[in-house]
C-alpha cells in the first residue's frame, strides 16, 4: 500500500490531486467547529443524551459529531442522501422520469439537479425540525429572526458540503461524497482510541476487554475484507465460429460476480428512510409519536424487522 502510495505521489497530477484533496478535508474539519449563533451547547448535549434514537444518532454519525457541536454543518449531507434516495424511487416510479435518468450524461445532469433542488426542501424541513423541534430549548434568544439565522445556517453548511463533495470528485482523489460520509463515521474514532487508552493506563479497562476489543476488531476487518472482495466467477462459453477456411471463437471466460455487490449504499438507504418520518414529525409538536418510535427505529423490536427488511 505504502509502495502505491510512494509511487502515484511521483506523479504530478495525481500528486496534485491528493493535495487538494487533503485541504477540503481540512476545510471539512474546520467547519465542523465553527458555531451556530444562538445555541446553548450544554442544553443540546442534554437534549442529545435524553433524545437519544436513530435520528439522532444518525444525523450525529453523518456529521461527524458536528451535530452535538451544533456546528455549520450540524445537518451534513444528510438532505443531499434523502434526496438522492427519493429521485432513485421516482425514476421507477415514473417512467418519464426514469427516461430522463437514461438519456445520456444530459439526463445525469437533469437528475443531478432535481437531486439539489429536493436537497434543499428538505434541508430547510430538517433545518426546522432541529431549530424548532429538537433542539428549540436550546435557543438562547428565541425569536424569528433569530431562528431564521439558525436555519439558513444549517441549510447553508449542508450545501456547502454537497458543493464540496462535488468539486473533491471533479479536481481531487475519489468520490466527494463518499469521502465527507467516510469522515463523519471516523471522524470520533481518535477520541473513542484515546479513551480507550485512557482507560488501559488508569486500570480501569481489564485485560480480558483489551483482548477480546483487539480480536474482535481483526476478525471484523477480515469479515469485511473477505466479503467485500469475494467473488464468484461464472465461467462463458463462446460458441465456435467457422469464417472461410479459418475457426473462430471458442474461446471460455468468466463474469466475476461480486458477493457484496450493492456495497453500503443499502444501509445508508434504509437508515435515511426510517429517519424521515421522525424528521417530519419534529415539525409539531407532541415530539415523536410512540407507533414512529416503536415501528420506524432500530430501538424497536419491530423497527429491526423493518430495517432488515429495507436492507
Amino acid at each position: 500500500m505504502f509502495k502505491t502510495l510512494s509511487n502515484a505521489w511521483r506523479i504530478k497530477e495525481i500528486r496534485s490531486k491528493m493535495i487538494f484533496t487533503l485541504l477540503m478535508i481540512v476545510v471539512y474539519r474546520l467547519g465542523n467547529i465553527i458555531p451556530i449563533p444562538f445555541i446553548d451547547k450544554k442544553v443540546v448535549s442534554q437534549l442529545m443524551s435524553s433524545n437519544a434514537g436513530g435520528l439522532v444518532n444518525l444525523l450525529d454519525l453523518l456529521a461527524g459529531g458536528s451535530l452535538k457541536q451544533m456546528s455549520v454543518f450540524a445537518l451534513s449531507i444528510y438532505p443531499y442522501i434523502t434526496a438522492s434516495i427519493v429521485v432513485q424511487l421516482l425514476t421507477i416510479a415514473f417512467p418519464r422520469l426514469g427516461e430522463i435518468a437514461r438519456d445520456g450524461e444530459m439526463g445525469k445532469k437533469k437528475v443531478a439537479k432535481y437531486t439539489k433542488i429536493g436537497a434543499v426542501i428538505l434541508g430547510i424541513f430538517e433545518a426546522m425540525a432541529i431549530a424548532n423541534g429538537l433542539f428549540a430549548k436550546a435557543i438562547v434568544a428565541n425569536g424569528y429572526i433569530q431562528s431564521a439565522l439558525i436555519i439558513t445556517s444549517l441549510l447553508a453548511g449542508s450545501m456547502f458540503l454537497v458543493w464540496l463533495g462535488e468539486i473533491i470528485t471533479e479536481k481531487g482523489v475519489g468520490n466527494g461524497i463518499s469521502i465527507i460520509i467516510f469522515l463523519g463515521i471516523v471522524s470520533n474514532l481518535p477520541t473513542q482510541i484515546g479513551t480507550f487508552i485512557y482507560g488501559i493506563i488508569t486500570g480501569t479497562v481489564g485485560i480480558l476487554t483489551i483482548i477480546g476489543v483487539v480480536l474482535a476488531a481483526i476478525a471484523i476487518v477480515v469479515i469485511v475484507v473477505l466479503i467485500n472482495e469475494g467473488e464468484r466467477k461464472i465461467t462463458v462459453q463462446y460458441a465456435k465460429k467457422v469464417v472461410g477456411r479459418k475457426m473462430y471463437g471458442g474461446q471460455a471466460t468468466h463474469i466475476p460476480v461480486k458477493v457484496n455487490m450493492s456495497g453500503v449504499m443499502p444501509v445508508i438507504f434504509a437508515s435515511s428512510l426510517l429517519a424521515m418520518p421522525q424528521t417530519l414529525s419534529l415539525l409539531f409538536s407532541g415530539g415523536t409519536p410512540n407507533w414512529i418510535s416503536s415501528y420506524l427505529t432500530v430501538e424497536g423490536s419491530v423497527g429491526v424487522y423493518v430495517y432488515s427488511i429495507l436492507n
